[in-house]
């Protein structure tokens, strides 16, 4: 006669198991994204622990170490930008296709912001930071080539000029450096913007 102790579990308590399991980690990437967008660039195991309220042996036993919980908190910001990013542009062609782009880039660039921070902190530590900004780097251009219109896009000084332009790095010294705010900032690319592609 097989004992309790020796039957198999049963098909609910497996299934609660894999439901807390999978809450935990969701727990645990999402305290590490509020984290770095509260600008703490490199949170520790434990405080990531602490603020999705789990162990420390959970987090090591969701994630083998820190760099695959970058990886992961990558995946989520990835399908965040992608959301922005990948949405058809509403207006006609022409000046108001262009400041929708940068309005576009604008909400994309805020995004990233905390999260390219803790990649030039730590692009030593971690190979995911970096590789995920290069891939949009790349999208980004190819729209820029696509929603220019012609003359301009076959213009090979104002296209690297405008790729500059519009470029996280050139957003970053406008909201950081120069202290402008999000709609002063994105004011100073239209403006500049017209004036290049006119």
């Amino acid at each position: 006669m097989t004992s309790a102790a020796q039957l198999p579990p049963q098909p609910e308590v497996a299934d609660g198991r894999r439901r807390r399991g999978m809450d935990n980690r969701a727990r645990i990437v999402a305290a590490m994204i509020d984290m770095v967008r509260a600008d703490e660039i490199a949170p520790s195991a434990e405080r990531v622990a602490a603020k999705a309220d789990v162990g420390l042996r959970t987090v090591f036993r969701h994630f083998q170490d820190m760099d695959s919980l970058y990886r992961e908190m990558s995946l989520v910001i990835e399908g965040e930008i992608r959301a922005i990013v990948d949405q058809p542009l509403q207006a006609e062609a022409g000046p108001a296709r262009i400041v929708e782009l940068i309005g576009r880039r604008a909400r994309c660039f805020e995004t990233i912001a905390p999260f390219r921070r803790a990649a030039e902190a730590f692009r030593h530590r971690s190979k995911f930071l970096g590789s995920d900004y290069a891939r949009l780097v790349i999208q980004l251009r190819a729209i820029l080539e696509r929603e220019l219109p012609p003359e301009v896009a076959k213009d090979s000084m104002r296209l690297e000029t405008l790729d500059l332009l519009l470029s996280y790095e050139a957003w970053a010294r406008l909201r950081r450096e120069q202290g402008l705010s999000f709609e002063r900032a994105c004011a100073v690319l239209e403006d500049a913007t017209r004036r290049i592609t006119r």
